[in-house]
């Protein structure tokens, strides 16, 4: 999932940088290129954390630019199949669910969708939900889900989830609608209601 691990990047930088503000420059530099892009091979960038070396800057012949090697250490967000995540909904249609992992998108195919849970088209906005409607995930709802596979790009990640698992679906109901239903339970319960 998340990673701190050592990575390597080199910096261009233009002459009229060149002067006492130099390092810093590269540091910003640095900080602008890497943090929230994605490599296949070690995933999604989160964050540089510290800068362990900036090399001796070399010039490319015939243009007036420097390339500057930089070692650094990042924390990366990299998922891997089998993994139990928390994703935010944000499409529902007839086909699944897309969601988003942080900086990555996910699909859930209908199929992955527990079998009681069906479309509702109708509703606004469109949803799957039970028969008893006590369970519902739309637009922007919290769920968990489970990584049954990952296609790696050279500059992307995309995975695709599954709902069909022990304690996945919802992680964040709304509370008055879910306190509503809790409260007419129980006066079902206690008798203060037929």
């Amino acid at each position: 999932m998340f990673y701190h691990i050592s990575l390597e990047h080199e910096i261009l930088l233009h002459p009229r940088y060149f002067g006492p503000n130099l390092l810093n420059t590269v540091k910003q530099k640095l900080f602008t290129e890497v943090e929230g892009t994605c490599t296949g091979k070690y995933g999604f960038v989160i964050a540089v954390t510290t800068i362990d070396n900036i090399g001796a800057g070399v010039i490319q012949p015939g243009r007036g630019f420097v390339l500057y090697p930089v070692k650094y250490k990042a924390i990366v967000f990299r998922p891997f199949k089998g993994e139990v995540v928390d994703a935010v909904v944000t499409q529902v249609n007839k086909v699944g669910l897309f969601t988003e992992i942080g900086p990555m998108s996910c699909f859930i195919s209908r199929h992955s969708i527990p079998s009681e849970m069906e479309f509702d088209p109708n509703s606004n906005p469109p949803c799957y939900k039970t028969v008893d409607e006590d369970v519902v995930i739309q637009q922007d709802d919290e769920i968990r889900l489970k990584i049954v596979g990952t296609r790696v790009d050279k500059n992307d990640i995309f995975a695709i989830g599954s709902l069909m698992d022990d304690y996945l679906e919802y992680v964040y109901q709304r509370w008055t609608q879910h306190l509503e239903i809790n409260v007419r339970k129980l006066k079902v319960i206690f008798g203060l209601v037929s």
